[in-house]
């Protein structure tokens, strides 16, 4: 399709502005510009269809099944957006005075409450926009508590290397050496390399149980045990905790502090850069460090963000606790769990599973083997699924595992949805075995076919070029 600069007519355009009745203020000169804007001129409709088709060349939930790994791409109610677009929350002013934002208010508290009851944790602040800026807040808690006590010797936080990237990058941007400890062969935390690694330098360990390759520690108790008598902390990334909320608490696990991702767990749809709010909680202990609103919650208070943090996301969570209830939360996990456990089951037989054991909501297949076999990896796996009106599930990561495809079907997948992609797993399967090339190229019938990925990294264009700005670029090699 056209860019929406290359649909532009000049003179075209859509008045939606009534005549000023007002008089009109004239800027001075030296604020206007020299030359107008370019901006591309369209009518109201060219607009809309313009929107519409790109709409209709996204791959959305909406559109068709969406089993990226660790990221919790769920069909979300919609309920829950129709709670956030109420005028009471959307017209609010975020410098309106306490007796204005009494609902707002209830609204934070209320949430609070039923996510300290879910993680086990004892505060909840709803300051940090997404969850790697919850991963932050977390860690400063960490410190900021080492640093309270006069410990400041503990800069070194652990890291197990099935993490998601962003923990060593937070822990890092935070002024602390990050330890890398290898997995065990189950998947797990290595017991051995975690004691060798503890030490009175040790600051704490960042961890997500279930782990990034969907597998829940069994020795998650001993763990914590350990970080706990070595004088560090415990920090839990949220980011799998679709699997286990409501069924058993990262308090009681004995993390310290956590965030979650409230757009991944907690109904907000994600994705393209937001929106987000990743909710950190932690024990008593680590309150006096958490972050508030000086505006909401008294004036001298640390902020990591303006004012309350995103509200809306916050309301769209509410009202998802608020209609599933304590018993709807739980068996949401549960159902999480049976459906990666059986589309799992499924596509045994073909490509297999990284670790054959019971997963939690999201497995990773290895096709290090049918790669060495066909030639066919992992990536053009991926690119033959769209082919299928299938989204591609996460690749190459966890970096644990090579050749890996991460698929996380979630709870609100049906039976005849998970059998339908099963047999396209083993479609691609045969056809891999027969006719390598025909995957190579794929996809075929989607938008854009396969692009250079290398250059396309390596020499961005990410904007708009008129005629002479284009015969420039192509001059410099993009």
């Amino acid at each position: 399709m056209k860019l929406i600069f290359e649909k532009s007519v000049p003179g075209r355009h859509c008045d939606l502005l009534g005549k000023c009745d007002v008089a009109a203020a004239e800027l001075p000169q030296k604020y206007l510009r020299a030359t107008p804007p370019e901006l591309p001129e369209l009518s109201e409709v060219d607009v809309s269809r313009h929107y519409t088709e790109l709409n209709q060349h996204v791959h959305g939930v909406n559109c068709g099944f969406y089993p990226l790994g660790s990221c919790t791409m769920k069909y979300n109610p919609r309920v829950d957006e129709e709670m956030a677009a109420l005028p009471g929350f959307t017209a609010v002013h975020p410098l309106a005075p306490e007796a204005h934002t009494r609902g707002c208010r209830a609204v934070l508290d209320t949430a609070a409450q039923y996510l300290c009851e879910i993680s086990g944790m004892d505060a909840m602040t709803f300051q940090p926009a997404a969850g790697a800026h919850g991963e932050f807040t977390g860690v400063l808690l960490i410190k900021q508590y080492h640093d309270a006590r006069g410990d400041t010797a503990r800069r070194k936080i652990i890291v197990p290397d099935s993490a998601h990237g962003t923990n060593p990058a937070t822990a890092a941007m935070c002024g602390f050496e990050v330890v890398n400890i290898p997995s065990a062969p189950d998947g797990c935390v290595d017991l051995d390399a975690l004691k060798a690694a503890l030490g009175e330098d040790t600051a704490g360990l960042m961890l997500t149980n279930p782990n990034t390759v969907g597998i829940f520690d069994e020795n998650i108790l001993e763990i914590t045990k350990l970080v706990h008598e070595a004088g560090g902390l415990c920090y839990y990334d949220g980011a799998n905790l679709n699997a286990v909320m409501g069924v058993v608490r990262p308090g009681d696990m004995g993390f310290d502090c956590i965030h979650m991702n409230l757009h991944k767990t907690f109904a907000t749809p994600h994705g393209g850069g937001g929106p987000g709010a990743g909710a950190v909680g932690c024990k008593e202990f680590l309150k006096p460090y958490l972050p508030a609103s000086a505006l909401m919650d008294g004036a001298g208070k640390k902020q990591v963000r303006a004012f309350a943090g995103n509200f809306l996301v916050v309301v769209r969570a509410l009202t998802y606790l608020m209609t599933l209830g304590c018993e709807g939360v739980p068996e949401a996990a549960k159902n999480a769990v049976l459906n990666a456990n059986y589309l799992m089951q499924r596509v045994k037989g073909t490509f297999e599973p990284a670790f054959d054991r019971i997963c939690m909501h999201e497995f990773v297949l290895d096709l290090s083997e049918y790669k060495k076999e066909t030639g066919v990896s992992a990536l053009d796996v991926a690119k033959s699924l769209i082919d299928y009106g299938m989204h591609p599930p996460t690749m190459y990561f966890p970096l644990i595992v090579h050749e890996a495809l991460m698929l996380e079907p979630t709870e609100t997948e049906s039976k005849q949805t998970l059998d339908w992609a099963a047999d396209v797993f083993r479609k691609l399967y045969a056809l891999g075995k027969t006719d390598s090339e025909t995957m190579h190229a794929a996809p075929h019938h989607a938008q854009i076919g396969r692009p250079d990925e290398v250059k396309a990294a390596r020499n961005p264009i990410v904007r708009w070029y008129n005629d002479s700005e284009t015969e420039t670029v192509r001059g410099a090699g993009n």
